[in-house]
């Protein structure tokens, strides 16, 4: 099995080439949606979090107010680093689980695992290869903007937060550039699993 890492910025493409790598073969999880159902009512995470953060990050529905714990953290890294260490753990478990199941049914899988701060928290090194999603910086702006219905202040500010892709880049075994539309995309995703499959096979051998 070849366990694959995939990452990048913000509204940089990354949930389209994880749609595409599925519909090649591969085995996707994005560790976002992990990250949501680890910290589901009743879940251990939840109860941490609400511990540390208090019953103001609950809402109505009794699930986390994202909202509410967003503008805690996003400007307080003391903070942000104590939700990471609540939740972090737990997604690593729920995707180490996950790979074990996938190798005992499919010993010649390539696994997927999109996380926007893999390179951030180290956890690229649990990975065989690593796939950086870029784009254009002016591209990437314009498309949080739209997407995200941000003014340009309130989406440079989100870009500015992260770790920007030049420096990701510099941990990237393969580079997806997605500045030029869907067509040019796809086209150097369906490359890279060609690329993976040899590889995955390989490892097998």
């Amino acid at each position: 099995m070849l366990k694959v890492g995939l990452t990048g910025g913000i509204a940089t493409g990354k949930s389209f080439v994880l749609s595409v790598l599925r519909e090649l073969g591969c085995e996707v999880m994005d560790a976002d949606q992990t990250a949501r159902e680890v910290v589901e009512p009743g879940q251990p995470a939840f109860e941490e979090i609400v511990a540390h953060f208090g019953r103001e990050v609950v809402g109505e529905d009794s699930k986390l107010n994202r909202g509410k714990l967003g503008a805690i953290i996003f400007n307080n890294p003391a903070e942000r680093e104590k939700l990471n260490a609540i939740v972090h753990p737990r997604v690593f478990e729920a995707q180490a689980r996950w790979m074990a199941e996938i190798e005992l049914r499919n010993p010649q899988a390539i696994v997927v695992i999109d996380a926007a701060l893999m390179i951030e928290t180290g956890s690229y090194r649990r990975f065989d290869k690593v796939v950086v999603v870029h784009c254009e910086p002016e591209i990437q702006l314009q498309r949080l903007i739209e997407r995200n219905n941000l003014t340009k202040e309130e989406a440079m500010a989100r870009i500015s937060s992260q770790m920007p892709s030049a420096e990701k880049l510099k941990f990237a075994d393969f580079a997806i550039n997605t500045s030029l539309g869907f067509d040019d995309t796809r086209r150097q995703i369906e490359s890279l699993y060609t690329q993976l499959r040899k590889k995955s096979l390989r490892v097998q051998a």
